[in-house]
């Protein structure tokens, strides 16, 4: 991804660069693509004794979901080689390269990063979690000085937080927020 973005995007500074790739090869953007891929039904054809049950909420976990393509990726890697397998890859990810571009990802680092033009910091807490270990629902809250600037919910902390700082962009820095 490194390499396609730097070939596309010869204009963009190391940091916009950094930012695309590190969403474009998320675990939540690797999850997405296996869905694309339907990995998750070709892991329910090749049942190993698992009970039918337990595969099928696995096939449709997105951290299981993103090792799986993050396995398939490196297998092909190792059998055919970088060059054979590049254009295949990028083409798959091509929906998330386009995603990262048009759309703004990452409230947390630019919440982080306006608060310490004024030297001050940001605190995500977890306010609750809620359901079962395979289905959590987090509500987290930015904390600035003390003050809760933002409250966000989500299926991960990741999640939660990025709504949290979201709110707490619209605050305190509402040009930053699209």
């Amino acid at each position: 991804m490194a390499h396609e973005l730097y070939e596309r995007y010869p204009d963009f500074s190391e940091g916009r660069l950094a930012k695309i790739r590190s969403h474009v090869v998320s675990r939540a953007s690797c999850a997405v693509v296996a869905r694309e891929l339907d990995l998750g039904r070709r892991l329910l054809q090749h049942n190993d004794g698992l009970q039918a049950d337990e595969l099928e909420r696995l096939s449709t976990n997105r951290n299981v979901l993103a090792a799986l393509l993050e396995a398939a990726l490196g297998a092909l890697f190792l059998e055919h080689g970088f060059a054979s397998i590049e254009a295949a890859v990028v083409d798959a990810f091509a929906s998330r390269i386009e995603y990262a571009l048009t759309t703004h990802v990452d409230h947390k680092t630019e919440l982080q990063e306006a608060l310490a033009r004024s030297g001050r910091q940001v605190v995500y807490v977890v306010r609750s979690a809620e359901g079962p270990p395979h289905q959590r629902h987090f509500t987290c809250a930015a904390v600035v000085d003390g003050e809760e600037l933002g409250v966000g919910e989500g299926g991960s902390k990741k999640a939660a937080e990025q709504e949290a700082a979201r709110e707490a962009l619209l605050k305190i820095a509402p040009d930053l927020v699209a």
